[in-house]
């Protein structure tokens, strides 16, 4: 599976539940907010391993 920037997936997820809230499918809201929830989970992530490697030298 290839690696999407967060920031990529953040801004699509907020495109697709807007898109949901327009269509009125609520099915469509959810995976937006999803989208937007792994984006950021991802970028906290990516943001304690940096710092865990800098705490390391590594």
């Amino acid at each position: 599976m290839a690696k999407v920037n967060p920031k990529v997936q953040q801004i699509r997820g907020k495109m697709k539940e807007t898109l949901g809230k327009a269509m009125g499918d609520t099915s469509m809201q959810r995976a937006g907010r999803g989208d937007q929830l792994r984006a950021k989970a991802h970028k906290m992530t990516d943001k304690a391993a940096a710092q865990l490697r800098k705490r390391t030298g590594h």
